[in-house]
């Protein structure tokens, strides 16, 4: 099966090993476009023959791509990737229902989000939408063999991320609540091995995706890197991925309760080691971009939707509204 590809120039988060291993599965080309060329994808696609893939897959930002879609409804087989589309349901974000708009001008398209409320949300809307969870890059992020021993790190309480963003203000109210009764360290690293160092200093992590409905990468990131994960209950997605509270991980949903896990914790550092062992095996065997490349691979081999060209005044409609 030949799949194009095509991708941002310069991605954030990286997800080169993805692509890599997806590449072990399928005959893959990849296309990596700058700002400029993904905005006007008809001419940096025009020299490309589309109808020698059986797929093309979108990895863009709908920022660039989501007034194109009078082009992008002619590509055949065409997968949207979207790592983004929580969004579509967040009241404080600009983005609140312009997927759904999006999706909707491309019937024949099939999609693949990273949270399984928001797929499932986005299914309920009549969209042909299939859910894989974000993973992480083993290459990157792994437990280093000095801090195995979680009594070996010197940080207890960490947190490493993004606040600012109008996206996460759930997040940063919920840190800012717990740092002023703990000592939480909210930090900020370069990617790569500086993330990695950080992590393994880090005994417990707070994650505090609250009203993401869905787990963010580092949460993973973090469990590979041998940390004990305390994650806001997304409800949906826990069983979807497979994570078992109180053996992967703890939940809460409420800063009482992450402080009672705390607690629990200092007094029981044997358990703390167990739930840190057990969630990086968990990752390990399941959430590792190699795994999640045979489940993307596996989607794109499936049968695509077959949506008849509309005609009449509901195409010229339809025509009008995808300009």
């Amino acid at each position: 099966m030949r799949v194009l590809l095509v991708t941002a120039a310069k991605r954030l988060p990286d997800l080169s090993t993805l692509y890599a291993e997806l590449a072990k599965q399928v005959d893959l080309q990849v296309m990596r476009l700058d700002k400029q060329q993904q905005r006007n994808l008809r001419k940096s696609l025009h020299a490309v023959d589309l109808h020698s893939f059986t797929r093309v897959m979108l990895d863009l930002p709908i920022k660039n791509v989501y007034q194109q879609t009078r082009y992008l409804s002619g590509i055949e087989g065409l997968l949207v990737y979207d790592e983004d589309a929580c969004q579509n349901y967040l009241h404080n974000s600009r983005w609140q229902g312009q997927f759904s708009r999006f999706y909707k001008r491309l019937p024949r398209a099939r999609i693949l989000v990273t949270g399984a409320s928001v797929a499932a949300r986005l299914q309920g809307e009549g969209f042909n939408v299939s859910f894989a969870p974000k993973g992480y890059d083993p290459a990157h992020q792994y437990v280093q063999p000095d801090a195995r021993d979680l009594t070996q790190r010197d940080i207890e309480l960490g947190f490493i991320g993004r606040t600012a963003s109008a996206a996460y203000s759930g997040r940063k109210e919920l840190l800012e609540a717990l740092a002023s009764v703990e000592p939480l360290q909210m930090l900020r690293t370069e990617p790569g091995d500086a993330y990695r160092e950080m992590l393994n200093r880090i005994r417990l992590f707070i994650s505090a995706d609250v009203g993401l409905d869905e787990y963010m990468a580092k949460n993973f990131e973090a469990m590979a890197c041998g940390c004990v994960l305390l994650a806001w209950r997304q409800g949906r997605d826990e069983a979807a991925i497979g994570l078992r509270e109180g053996e992967h991980l703890l939940l809460y949903n409420s800063l009482g309760e992450l402080r009672e896990h705390i607690a629990a914790l200092r007094l029981d550092p044997q358990r703390a080691q167990r739930i840190a062992d057990a969630g990086r095996a968990f990752v390990e065997s399941h959430l590792s971009y190699a795994h999640l490349a045979e489940r993307m691979a596996a989607m794109l081999a499936e049968p695509w939707p077959m949506v008849p060209p509309a005609t009449g005044w509901r195409g010229l409609w339809q025509r009008l509204n995808f300009l």
